[in-house]
Formats: structure tokens, sequence, C-alpha cells
């Protein structure tokens, strides 16, 4: 009996079959298979096997299920592998194929023994299905890729379908054994702000533990083949690393203490040693902005990116590691940030790029191009290596249209069988898989894809810096860099900002005496990140703390005494005043003292100073600087200090200089006294004179009266 769970459309339909009045018209399939997937009966292929067929005689056996999740029971339905023995013809085909929901449109040919009758099913209940099957059966007969199918239906009404691939390659087949390169990222965004153990945010505890992202790309790593290449962001090491001491976490209202994580110290052993043998590529440090620094006037950061990420990745890593590469944000970028690049100290002589930012020149049907090309920058040539969107889209399947690592897996061995099999192909092609850098991974997935990778007799996996250009590489247009990718880069208003404290970071730098890159860099760097290309907010937070903390080691450098209330005195018309400098810094500095009257009219300055003042660390450092006073009064001063290349260092400041301009009067006073002194001193000495003479007078007189 016939429940009534069933549609009427479809329960006509089935009528029509039956009495044999007529055939369901295509536009009335098309109708059924709408009604099926509102009832949401579910048919999945859990198994194929073997993936791959060698033998006419292979036995292939294909498993799965069939749920009812309509919600009520289901009767009268059969499950039936649908095939065809006419070859896909290119990866256009495929993906249309795979697109179709039109049950009409499913391969026709079902066999007797390929088809599975299910009386009844419980609402919520599955069932499950196998089927078993030769080439032969299947009409295979050459290397290619067929459509295959399991579909459920209803007096023979397909009401739902799951479609596969189906990859036949005979023994006796002579392949072109393509060569794949697969580059992993290991990227995250800045926690940090400057080197102190402070982090902005507690979200890396997590993604390294458990499930974690970071902690699933390592499982991934201990598993691959030692020819996937992985690029890592030496700034997520670093933080990494930060966390095995004792570090702190800012909340909104407070600073939280937080005990050395252990699981930092497994996550970074782990990660080493899974890598040991593999080729690494460091990022830029914190993975910059690359085109959003070259087309705002930050040039300089991306060199020290590169050469700081090599070192702080090869320290932690405890390996050599590479930076010649460059894998910009999405892919993508123009010739500017090319030219940025490739200029670089440590020099950028190839790019790992999206399809999108390098088309062919010309589009050829059933051609997929080759991965390698050339570019041209203007310090030579550098090698493109571009990703198969499609290929690179199965390690990382959009999370709106879940599929299953069977049905992937079965993809990925299609696409690469049918690349492997376009017509005039005589020489090996290059194909690069590269997920997107801050990608969620599914492990399962990933190793799957990279353990079939490495069995089929058509594929070659080899590391990203074996892939060159040949002289057979496909044409292409040049690097196509549109206003969206623009409007994506790190904007002007943010980058200004950034411009600002890395200006006044240096000059921190370039005060000490010997000169070493400035403490800043790592925070400098960590405030381009293209991380902040979706997440502007945060990074002007960081970029705040980071200014915080530049302008606090400015003011360690400080003019003694400033202020109104303490007034400098210059006494007369012309003397020296003194201004003394505090170093509170860990480093000797040196400097020059720029000092400028601001009423000429009333005090004159001339402060040629011949060499620059140096201070010791925790010491103060006296210039004794000349002035010249028209008149007694007060006048000020605006005193600036200068690094030795003549660069303003902190705010200026400004003096009172107090004249007495008594100077002369001061000079006829003490002359006048001087000679009052000195009338004085002939009177008395005149005096004693006259007093010895009159005594020596009355001496001779009383001997003469003896």
């Amino acid at each position: 009996m016939i429940r009534k769970a069933i549609p009427l459309a479809v329960l006509s339909a089935a009528l029509l079959a039956l009495t044999g009045v007529g055939a369901p018209s295509s536009a009335a399939m098309t109708t059924h298979a709408a009604a099926a997937k509102r009832q949401n009966l579910v048919v999945t292929i859990t198994s194929v096997s073997p993936q791959v067929p060698r033998n006419p005689t292979d036995v292939i056996k294909f498993t799965g299920t069939v749920r009812n999740d309509t919600g009520s029971p289901m009767t009268a339905l059969t499950v039936r592998l649908r095939y065809n023995g006419q070859r896909l013809t290119d990866r256009a085909t495929m993906a249309a194929y795979e697109t179709d929901q039109n049950t009409s449109s499913l391969p026709s040919n079902v066999s007797r023994t390929s088809r599975m009758d299910i009386p009844s099913l419980a609402a919520g209940a599955s069932a499950r299905w196998e089927f078993t099957a030769t080439p032969a059966q299947l009409g295979l007969n050459a290397f290619g890729v067929y459509p295959v199918a399991v579909d459920v239906s209803q007096f023979e009404v397909p009401l739902n379908a799951q479609r596969t691939y189906l990859t036949y390659a005979p023994a006796a087949t002579t392949l072109v054994r393509n060569r794949m390169a697969v580059a992993l990222p290991v990227i995250d965004q800045p926690h940090r702000a400057t080197d102190d153990p402070l982090f902005v945010d507690d979200r890396l505890s997590q993604a390294i533990t458990g499930k974690g992202r970071l902690a699933d790309l390592v499982h991934i790593a201990q598993q691959a083949p030692r020819s996937v290449t992985w690029f890592v962001d030496p700034a997520l090491l670093d933080d990494v690393q930060t966390m095995t001491k004792g570090y702190q976490v800012k909340t909104k209202n407070t600073v939280e203490n937080k005990a050395s994580n252990p699981a930092a110290e497994r996550w970074i052993t782990d990660l080493r040693t899974a890598l040991a043998a593999s080729p690494v590529v460091a990022t830029p440090y914190a993975d910059p902005d690359v085109a959003a620094l070259a087309h705002q006037g930050l040039d300089t950061q991306t060199s020290r990116a590169i050469e700081l990420g090599g070192q702080v990745a090869g320290t932690v890593l405890k390996r050599p590691v590479a930076t010649n590469t460059n894998w910009p944000p999405n892919g993508v970028l123009d010739d500017d940030a090319l030219d940025l690049l490739s200029v670089s100290k440590n020099k950028v002589d190839r790019v790992l790029l999206d399809a999108s930012n390098l088309p062919p020149r010309q589009q050829i049907a059933g051609h997929t191009p080759d991965g390698a090309a050339t570019l041209d920058s203007v310090a030579g040539p550098v090698t493109a290596l571009v990703a198969d969107s499609t290929i690179t889209g199965l390690f990382e399947p959009d999370a709106r249209t879940p599929t299953s690592v069977l049905l992937s897996t079965q993809r990925f061995i299609a696409e690469t069988a049918m690349m492997a099999s376009e017509p005039g192909q005589t020489t090996p092609r290059s194909i690069v898989v590269a997920p997107s850098r801050r990608w969620d991974p599914k492990p399962a997935l990933v190793t799957a894809l990279l353990k079939t990778a490495n069995k089929l007799p058509w594929l070659t996996l080899t590391t990203l810096d074996s892939i060159k250009a040949t002289r057979t590489s496909d044409p292409r247009a040049g690097l196509t860099y549109t206003e969206e990718h623009r409007k994506e880069e790190l904007s002007a208003k943010y980058l200004k900002r950034v411009k600002d404290v890395a200006s006044k970071a240096q000059l921190t730098a370039s005060i000490l005496t010997s000169k070493p890159q400035s403490r800043f860099d790592a925070a400098v760097l960590r405030l381009t990140s293209s991380a902040w290309r979706t997440s502007t907010r945060t990074g002007r937070g960081v970029t705040k703390l980071v200014s915080t903390a530049v302008n606090a080691r400015v003011d360690k450098i400080q003019i003694t005494g400033a202020g109104p209330d303490r007034p400098r005195t210059l006494a007369g018309s012309n003397g020296v005043v003194p201004i003394s400098v505090k170093n509170s810094l860990e480093a000797p500095i040196s400097l020059y003292i720029d000092v400028k009257s601001n009423n000429p009219e009333l005090l004159q300055v001339n402060f040629p100073q011949p060499k620059p003042l140096t201070i010791g660390s925790g010491q103060s450092g006296t210039v004794q600087v000349p002035m010249n006073a028209s008149t007694s009064g007060d006048a000020t001063v605006t005193v600036q200090l200068l690094t030795t290349d003549r660069q303003p260092y902190g705010k200026a400041q400004r003096l009172t200089v107090r004249t007495t301009g008594y100077t002369g009067i001061a000079l006829v006073i003490v002359g006048a006294a001087l000679t009052v002194m000195l009338a004085a001193v002939v009177t008395r000495v005149l005096r004693r004179r006259s007093e010895r003479r009159l005594a020596k007078a009355a001496k001779t007189r009383e001997s003469e009266t003896v």
C-alpha cells in the first residue's frame, strides 16, 4: 500500500510508468528532484575500492548508505549504481557534471546486479547498500575519467543521487607523469604588539591544542610526504616561543598573568621534528602586506621583514630556511610589489601566485596551462608558480558545500588524470597546489589527498623549488591586479599611522652609538601584517600599543630643567648657558643639540656644535651654549635634540633665559673699587714710610744729646 508520505507528483509519475501510458518528461523529472531535495532522502557513497582500477577484470566495490530524513516512513525504494562507458572529455565537463542537480542527466546505464530494493525505511533510519562490478562490465575500455552515480528512486523515479568519478588506468597504458608541488601554510596573525611578553589576546593557546587550527597543521606535517613545502610565519614561531615562558594577556580592563604553557613547547618541538626533512620557506616576518607597503612608500619594511623572518625561523626551527620565495596575500601582487621583492637584501626570485593574478595569454579548451612561468622585474627574471584553483579547492573545500573525504579524493584522482590525458601532452607538466594562508584544514582530508597523490601512476610529488619555467611553459598575460585587489590592501589611512610609528622607532636606534637594528623592528612589522586586511580594528589597537612603547623609549632621553618656571640666567650681555641632557637608556648615545632663539631682537644664539655629544648609559651630558643679550629681561629659546644625521629626536623644548645686562656697570664699579683700594694702599705705605723716617730722626737727636 502506498503511504501518504509519498508526494503526489511522484505518485503520479510512478503510476504513469507502471501503466505504460507514458514516461515522465524531463521537466517532470526536475520537479521530482526538487521534491526529493525537500524530502531529504539522503544517499551517500562511503567507499570505492580500488580507487583506480588497473585491469578489465578488477572487482570494484561501491558501498554506501541511504538515510530517511523526511520525518515519515518511506516504502518501495530502490538504490541503483548508474554509470556510463563514455569518458568525460575535459575538466570543464567534469565540473559541469558534478554541479548538475538534474536527475535526468545522471548516467543512464544500470545493470541488473547494480540495484537493491528497500521495501521500507522508517523515519530517521538508514540502510546500507553495496555493489560490485568490473571495468569490463561498466564498459570502461581506455584510460580516462568516467561518470558514476548512485541514486535512490521510488517506482523508478530518481528522488536523490550522489555523483562521483571513476578513473580507469589500464596497466598497459603509457602515462605522462606530471609533477605536482604542494605548498602548505603555517601562518597566523600577530598576537603581540612589542617584543614584551604581553599578548593582545589568548587565542593562540587554543589554536595550538586539541583540535585547534595550528594543532591540526602539526598533525598534517607529521604525516605528510617529505616533498611538501611548508611556508612558516616567523612571527607565529616567535609568539609561541614566548608562551613557553611566563607571559601576560591584555584583557579589557586589566592584564592577566599566565604561567609558562607546556603545550607551546610541545607544539614547537613537534613542528620542528615534523619539518626536519621537508623544505621550509620563511615568510617575511609577520606576513606583511607587500603590495600595500609598495604603494604607500614603506619600501624598507619589506626587505627587513624578509631578513628578520629568515633569522627568526632558522633560530626557532634550528635549521636553515629559504627566503627567496614569496607568497603574497591572496596570491596576488602587481609590478610594484614584484619589483620591491626582487630588490630586497635577501633577493626574492620566486613568487607563488593565484591563477587569477597571472592568467594564460590564451584560454585553450581542454588544456591546462603549466604551473610555472617567468616574470620580468627591475632586478631580472622572477619565476612565477601559479596554483591550480580547482585542485587547491579540494584541499580546502568551501564550508558552504560540504563534501566527504571520499568524494574529494575521487575528484582529485579524476582532475589529475584528466590533466595527464589531455590531447597533445608529451612532456610532464607542473601542477602547483596552495591553500589560502590562514586556512582551517581538515587533517583527514589533506592527509588522504597527499597519500593518494603519492601513489597515482600519472603523478609525481615534488618540492616547490624544483618547479621551474621551461621553453614549453604556456605564455601568460602578465600580472592582473584589479581595483578590487587595491581595495583589499591595508589602507593608506591605516599605514600613515604605521609610517609615523616606524619613523620614530628608527630614531630610537639611530641615536645609539653602536647603531644596532631598531629594537622595534619586529613590532613595526607586526603592524604591517596582511592579517589586518580583514581586522583593521585589531590592527589599530596593536598600532596604538606600539606607538605608546616607542614614545616611552623616546622619553628616556630628556633635556633636564626644562619648563617656563625654571629660567636660565645669562649674566651680562654675553656669556654661556649650560644645557644638560639625561640618558636613561641602557646604552650610550650620541646626539647634537640645536638651539634657536625665539626672540632674536632680545637674545642671539650662535652655537655651531662641532661634534656630537656622547652620553653614557644612565648619565647626563652638558653643553655650554654661547648667547648675546641686547637688553635685560626674559627671552625664550627652542632646544631640539638631533640624531647624528641631524634628524629631530623627540619633541622640541622651550627654555626661558633671563638676562641681567649689568656687565658694563659691574666693570666700572670694580674699577672704582680697585682705584679706591689702590689709593688706600698707597696712603698706608706713605704713612708707614713717614713714620719710619720720624722715628729714625728722633733716635738720631737722642744720641746726639747723650
